[in-house]
């Protein structure tokens, strides 16, 4: 009686302890905790095993090498078939041998018993063990033996947290299943046992014991005969660690903290844009260029390929990406704020053209010095030459700096600053004072990822699409002018012409490519950046060189590297495919201008075709000084009082663009005159308050005076 009311509460205990097993394994919830990212061709570019399940290396049993399933079932549960969950022979016979060794020798877990442990997540005890045969049986009359078999092959844990032969495939031999020996399937087979005793890379003496202890028991089965045998006992065992023949995890990271990722937080995968073979390509490009330059001191590059067409990255290349010992390269640089230097001059360019100026617009490329700070700054060209008087067409071409300091005057910082954000540049957010005149030189930091992004919009005739790097989202993802399609055209015929860039490139330069196509260089100040961005009809693509520690490469600038892997990667992209020439508006008009004074052409002068925008015809393109205007303060300006200082000791220094025909200045504060002065600075007493600046300007050669425009500003 006693027997029977243990039996009856041993089993009321059992039944209440049990945990309910799922009614389909397919469908247990495998939540993703990190992703797989697949190319455009989905091929994988990451590895990862942070998962609880295996959900990226998943086979279907169909597909499983019926050798290897053989073993594995030979190895862990040689009657899985035959039972319903429980093999209580096996248990009979382990319980013996654990009893004459006096210790815990052997376990008798079927393949359903191990498939539940894997479900329930219990400490393990005799109890369990106990449990999980009761529970192993339910299982088995919710799901069939091949979903079991299946499921187990797919989860079974190795070491290094990998699961599933497939998985384990990978990590100890480098290979795919059906790729493998006997003797490595049945290496996975004894594995599963004791992962961590029998690892192939420190104990591969055991490990193939273990193996033959298994061919001898498999041959007896009739599963193998000698001759099989004989081969997996002399057979050599040779492992291999796996390795990723490409590293994209800058890549990767960015993807992975981009909101529009939430939307696909449930997927195992994650397909991107990035063309993993010209990934390859880019990579080997990139190293190689910078173990040329080593003696000229540059650690660290950047490229940025784009297919402008559907406006996707495709390649995002890190100099010596996962190579250990080279500094830095755990940085994403295409990320790092740095100085763009020369390559923002095509946007300047293209809001000076909008506000009226041509291609022919004669500039004054002649010595120029400006008031920066208590003293004067003197800009000069890359070569130190001067030119005279230079169109905007040879002035962009040649990369010269003084004109471009003309034209950022005329343009406004502020004005082109905001420019500059709708074409996607948000990096320069600073004030305008902070920057000055300096930014049409790129003394402002912004990435490369922005600045590839504003060059895809004039590829894009100047419509701006932010780039994308979720194959497909580029469908979907909305676009706005930016810059007006016939600027855009003419921008890209002149960063094409040749002949335009000849006096500071030559005429054999580096950027004259074989086919159309648009190129910039830039180098910032003591050669700490250097770079080269470019496009045709299809791609555009952008390069940086410098180091991340903010130390000067040795004398490198644009042309001299980037440009180099500017031209290769074009070549490569190109190759094979039919390329067209840019886009060249319609609506540009050519008229035959003079070369000295860009007007049109008339008996007495040197001529050349231009090409102008339909209302900038007959319009005077000489633009040899600049308007007097107020430099300081700015629109806009917030000027902070200093509370360690006493207040009448404060001042701000109000300061009127320069020339050498000024008598006097009169400065006016609210409509209130408060002082006159003889050179083109007052030193204003600070105070709280709003205020409302303009200055009179009285020239020697002219009689009545010249008004600034009012400029409005705040002192807290």
């Amino acid at each position: 009686m006693a027997t029977v009311s243990a039996a009856v509460v041993l089993t009321v205990v059992t039944y209440t302890a049990m945990q309910p097993v799922p009614a389909s394994l397919a469908k247990i919830n495998k939540k993703v905790i990190k992703q797989q990212f697949l190319d455009r061709h989905g091929k994988i570019m990451n590895v990862t095993y942070e998962n609880k399940w295996n959900i990226h290396d998943v086979v279907a049993l169909h597909d499983i090498p019926p050798f290897i399933q053989q073993a594995i079932i030979a190895s862990e549960d040689k009657r899985f078939f035959s039972h319903n969950g429980i093999d209580w022979l096996a248990r009979m016979s382990a319980v013996k041998q654990n009893l004459f060794a006096g210790k815990s020798v052997r376990g008798a877990s079927t393949i359903t018993e191990q498939v539940v442990k894997m479900l329930q997540s219990r400490e393990r005890t005799i109890w369990t063990r106990w449990l999980e045969g009761f529970e192993a049986h339910y299982l088995e009359d919710n799901v069939s033996k091949h979903e079991i078999i299946e499921f187990y092959l797919n989860q079974v844990p190795y070491a290094a947290r990998r699961r599933g032969i497939k998985q384990a495939a990978a990590y100890y031999f480098d290979r795919d299943l059906d790729t493998l020996n006997k003797k490595e399937m049945m290496a996975l087979a004894v594995m599963v046992r004791a992962p961590k005793w029998l690892n192939p890379y420190h104990y591969p003496k055991r490990l193939d014991k273990a193996i033959n202890e298994l061919a001898d028991r498999m041959h007896t089965a009739g599963l193998i005969d000698d001759m099989a045998r004989s081969s997996i006992r002399t057979q050599a065992l040779e492992a291999k660690r796996p390795t990723l023949d490409i590293n994209t995890e800058h890549f990767i990271e960015y993807v992975s903290g981009l909101p529009d990722l939430k939307s696909l937080q449930d997927a195992g995968y994650v397909h991107t844009t990035l063309d993993i073979e010209l990934q390859a390509k880019v990579q080997k490009v990139l190293d190689s260029k910078l173990d040329s330059l080593k003696k000229s001191h540059v650690q660290n590059g950047a490229v940025l390929v784009v297919d402008h067409y559907r406006n996707e990255i495709i390649a995002w290349g890190v100099a010596h990406a996962g190579k250990k010992n080279k500094p830095f390269n755990n940085i994403n640089p295409v990320l790092v704020g740095r100085q763009p230097g020369s390559t923002l001059k095509p946007f300047l360019y293209a809001r000076a053209i909008e506000k009226g100026w041509t291609a022919a617009t004669m500039l004054s490329d002649t010595p120029l010095e400006e008031r920066v700070g208590f003293g004067l700054h003197s800009y000069h060209n890359y070569s130190r030459n001067h030119y005279g008087l230079i169109s905007l067409r040879e002035a962009l071409g040649n990369s010269l700096n003084i004109p471009a300091v003309r034209t950022i005057q005329h343009v406004g910082v502020n004005n082109f600053l905001q420019f500059l954000q709708r074409t996607g540049i948000e990096s320069l957010q600073s004030h305008p004072n902070l920057y000055g005149d300096g930014i049409a030189l790129g003394n402002g930091e912004l990435t490369l990822l922005e600045l590839i992004q504003a060059y895809t919009t004039l590829a894009r005739m100047g419509n701006y699409k932010p780039l994308t790097v979720i194959d497909g989202q580029s469908l979907t993802t909305p676009n706005h002018q930016v810059i007006n399609s016939d600027v855009a055209s003419l921008l890209a015929d002149i960063l094409s012409d040749p002949a335009a860039r000849e006096r500071e490139f030559g005429s054999h330069s580096i950027l004259n490519f074989p086919q159309q196509t648009a190129v910039k260089t830039g180098t910032s100040s003591d050669y700490r950046d250097a770079w080269a961005v470019g496009f045709n009809d299809r791609y555009t693509i952008g390069v940086w060189f410098g180091n991340l520690d903010y130390t000067s490469m040795n004398e490198v600038t644009g042309s001299s590297g980037p440009a180099i892997i500017l031209r290769t990667l074009f070549n490569e992209l190109n190759r094979g495919r039919t390329v067209r020439a840019l886009y060249f508006s319609p609506n540009l008009v050519k008229k035959q201008v003079c070369m000295e004074t860009g007007e049109t052409t008339h008996d007495n002068c040197r001529s050349k075709d231009e090409w102008f925008l339909p209302n900038t015809i007959g319009v005077m393109p000489l633009i040899n000084k600049q308007p007097l205007r107020m430099r300081k303060p700015s629109n806009g300006l917030l000027i902070a009082m200093d509370p360690r200082i006493p207040d009448n000791y404060e001042v701000f220094e109000f300061e009127v663009s320069q020339s050498e025909n000024i008598s006097k200045v009169d400065w006016f504060i609210n409509e209130n005159h408060v002082a006159t002065s003889r050179k083109p600075v007052y030193q204003w007493q600070v105070k709280k308050g709003d205020f409302s600046t303009y200055a009179r300007i009285y020239l020697n050669n002219k009689e009545k005076p010249i008004m600034t425009q009012k400029v409005n500003y705040s002192v807290k």
